[in-house]
């Protein structure tokens, strides 16, 4: 595929004053404090599933809060991060990417929602007060999970469905399986044996694929690499902005939405200079959940595209795939020949 660059735009002086969606360098952004903002999410997650938040109400103290803590964890000796894994699949994890091959130039940390399913001792690596990443994390996720919320139930208007909490109680349900992610791709060597490479001059830090959960909210520091591929299998590149937020639409609200919204396809190139930190909430369902369209979202001319399963069934499907399968391809109905 092609690799689009397109230069970085000069950020916005006064963020405020946008309109409520604005194409930058190909992604919209849309502020959240706008009363007409379901209109424009709606449009952003059928043409690109894709889009930035501005104006999302996550305290900036929330935000530094939790990078200063993961910047400390990531310096400390590979042996000592190392006592939060192996992943499995949650806990830190070096190179490798999930249980089937993949690898890109990137460390992690994967959480799951439910905190109390680690052990003390795991977050007594996190420093000489391990309750201060604890508590930093508690409130960023708690803010975050709020705005994606927000997000989904101003989608489910701008789509006219009823109730509006249709998506977003997915989310809130006590048994939801929402995960948390840490990632670190630390400025990348000359490239060696081992170092999956795009081109002679991009290194892999995360390979392409899309999220198979409802929602992910992105937030990184300054740092470029997020790039998204377009209907046409263009790559753009994302430029960074470490004050708002980056909505992906994932396979479960592609399959809720009968495709209307796109579950877009993404990667992360590694940068030779600076070192990047990206915090991923991933919104899911609870695991007996069942994931089909929406009776209201199927036209009478339209069926169903996608047969029923659950998120367990399709979690265990895209953890035993490679993460640039289509996932969905084994969930969507064959017409009759």
């Amino acid at each position: 595929m092609e690799v689009v660059s397109k230069p970085a735009i000069e950020q916005l002086s006064c963020i405020r004053n946008c309109k409520p969606t604005t194409l930058f360098s190909g992604v919209p952004i849309i502020d959240l404090s706008k009363t007409d903002s379901k209109h424009f999410l709606v449009k952003a997650c059928e043409e690109l599933g894709f889009f930035k938040v501005v104006n999302h109400g996550v305290p900036v103290e929330f935000i530094s809060k939790l990078e200063s803590e993961a910047l400390s964890f990531f310096s400390l000796p590979l042996s000592e991060k190392e006592k939060a894994g192996p992943p499995n699949p949650l806990g830190y994890g070096n190179r490798s990417i999930g249980p089937n091959g993949d690898v890109g130039w990137i460390e992690y940390l994967l959480f799951t929602i439910n905190q109390d399913s680690f052990s003390q001792r795991f977050f007594e690596v996190f420093g000489s007060n391990p309750e201060e990443f604890r508590s930093a994390l508690n409130d960023y996720i708690s803010a975050v999970k709020k705005m994606a919320c927000d997000i989904l139930e101003m989608m489910a208007d701008g789509l006219r469905i009823q109730p509006r909490t249709v998506f977003s109680k997915l989310l809130m349900d006590e048994q939801s399986d929402s995960v948390f992610r840490l990632n670190h791709y630390p400025p990348i060597p000359c490239p060696g044996p081992g170092i999956q490479t795009l081109n002679s001059n991009n290194t892999i830090g995360f390979g392409e694929h899309t999220d198979p959960q409802i929602i992910s909210v992105l937030r990184s520091n300054n740092t470029s690499g997020l790039q998204i591929s377009l209907e046409n299998g263009n790559w753009i590149s994302v430029p960074p902005d470490q004050n708002s937020f980056f909505i992906n639409v994932g396979d479960s609200l592609q399959v809720m939405t009968n495709g209307r919204f796109k579950s877009v396809r993404h990667r992360v190139l590694a940068n030779s200079m600076r070192s990047r930190v990206s915090m991923i909430y991933f919104g899911g369902p609870p695991l007996s959940e069942k994931i089909a369209p929406l009776p209201p979202l199927i036209k009478e001319e339209e069926e169903s595209l996608y047969k029923e399963f659950t998120w367990f069934e399709y979690k265990r499907s895209a953890y035993n795939s490679r993460l640039a399968d289509n996932r969905l391809v084994l969930f969507e109905k064959i017409a009759a020949s």
